[in-house]
């Protein structure tokens, strides 16, 4: 895509959402009843000129002019105080997420709106110190790849590291991308990794029609990625009320391809791209929102609504639950006996995880004991395992004498209990399906 449009969208990202203040702002400079009239006259021209929906500008300026006029805004005599106030106005006619008044301390400055070289360079330090938002790269129990990403960073900055982590996982059998605190990004970055999901053909994702100039920009997959592409393999992501704009378009995008199952909660609405508009004479910025996603699937978009996702669940579960599905799904597909049963331990440890229960202090006496080299304590109103002189794991219930052990997946334990209902041995559970049981010691 054009250089331009590319910026456009990395300025939302990360003016916004994604990378911290690199220090501690000074205090908010006053405003008086000449600033604010010219700031409202700014944003207005530029509202009328770029934003994607030119009823909806009109619509805008008329609000904060009447509110200007009726001293809505007298009472607000700092820019920051003022400038909150415009965004909360803005958005209560357009009921776009994406338009927002900031006051901002360190405007870009230059003809293009675009940031100064010291700038840039101090913020792409800042983006590399912070791995380019991928938080985690890990390979969950049952072969399960897992990536935290909470930002997507523009690929020609955080394109390596995007590589890095897609081939560290291309083994994975499933492949999990967690975008519960993703406030968005660049679309480069959205390409290079939709390009590992699927084939070799290059695939049209979205497009944006830009009001300014009544053109249309569309995105596609690259025909070649650096590594081994995983068309086949299942994937999940991971949504929250916190995932929004370019989080949301690879959601959205995936869903629309059929070919990711969403986990979570509804994604926060917001489709539109943005420019960065800098108040002339003022140390206030505008993210203006210059034009709307087009999906070429759904021939529409996200915004105001947000994603859908295809499982239901709160995002604090949404791992556990994706995970376990991810698992099942890879076992429906195994042919190997010993393979599929191993799946399936590890799915019933995560859905156990989900659903513990609770006994009371007799009935986790009864199982204390020894039982030949593994022995069953009670310490503070908990059941402890120990293997000789091995870790202590605390013992989580999850049903009639079955128990987790710790935060182990490929391990679990069993108590049966003679005709009296007395507890009187402990089988350890393995993945292979091997059981080792213990009697008690007398």
């Amino acid at each position: 895509m054009r250089k331009s449009l590319r910026q456009h969208l990395f300025v939302l990202a990360f003016a916004a959402f994604a990378v911290p203040a690199l220090a501690a702002p000074p205090a908010p400079p006053a405003v008086n009843t000449q600033d604010r009239a010219a700031i409202i006259d700014d944003i207005a021209a530029a509202l009328n000129e770029i934003y994607v929906f030119p009823e909806t500008a009109k619509k805008m300026e008329e609000h904060v002019r009447s509110q200007l006029k009726s001293g809505a805004y007298d009472s607000l005599g700092t820019m920051d105080a003022f400038t909150q106030k415009l965004t909360e106005d803005l958005q209560s006619v357009s009921r776009d997420l994406h338009l927002r008044v900031v006051w901002n301390p360190d405007p870009p400055g230059g003809e293009t709106g675009g940031p100064p070289p010291e700038q840039q360079a101090r913020y792409e330090r800042q983006l590399r110190r912070d791995n380019y938002c991928f938080r985690k790269v890990e390979l969950l129990p049952g072969n399960v790849g897992y990536i935290k990403l909470d930002c997507f960073a523009q690929a020609d900055l955080g394109g390596a590291t995007a590589i890095a982590a897609m081939n560290f996982l291309s083994g994975s059998d499933a492949l999990i991308f967690d975008l519960r605190d993703n406030g968005g990004g660049s679309p480069s970055m959205i390409q290079l990794l939709t390009s590992y999901l699927l084939a070799g053909e290059p695939t049209h994702l979205n497009s944006f029609y830009i009001r300014k100039g009544d053109k249309t920009e569309q995105f596609w997959t690259n025909a070649w990625v650096p590594g081994t592409r995983l068309p086949d393999v299942p994937v999940f992501v991971l949504t929250s009320g916190r995932t929004f704009s370019a989080a949301e378009e690879f959601t959205y995008n995936l869903k629309n391809l059929k070919r990711g199952t969403l986990v979570g909660e509804t994604t926060g609405g917001g489709a539109h791209p943005v420019n960065f508009h800098q108040v002339k004479g003022y140390p206030v910025g505008v993210s203006l929102p210059f034009g709307r996603a087009i999906n070429p699937i759904s021939g529409t978009n996200w915004e105001g609504t947000g994603v859908e996702p295809d499982i239901k669940v709160p995002m604090a579960e949404a791992l556990e639950v994706a995970h376990a599905r991810a698992l099942a799904a890879v076992a429906e597909k195994a042919t190997d006996p010993e393979h599929k049963a191993s799946l399936e331990f590890v799915r019933g440890v995560l859905e156990d995880r989900r659903k513990p229960a609770t006994l009371s202090a007799a009935e986790l006496q009864a199982f204390a004991g020894a039982y030949g080299p593994r022995n069953i304590t009670v310490e503070d109103g908990a059941l402890w395992y120990q293997r000789g002189k091995g870790r202590k794991m605390r013992l989580q219930p999850v049903g009639q004498d079955r128990f987790l052990v710790s935060d182990l997946d490929d391990f679990r334990i069993r108590f049966e209990r003679d005709a009296s209902g007395k507890v009187v041995s402990l089988v350890g559970l393995h993945p292979d399906g091997n059981e080792e049981p213990n009697p008690r010691g007398e």
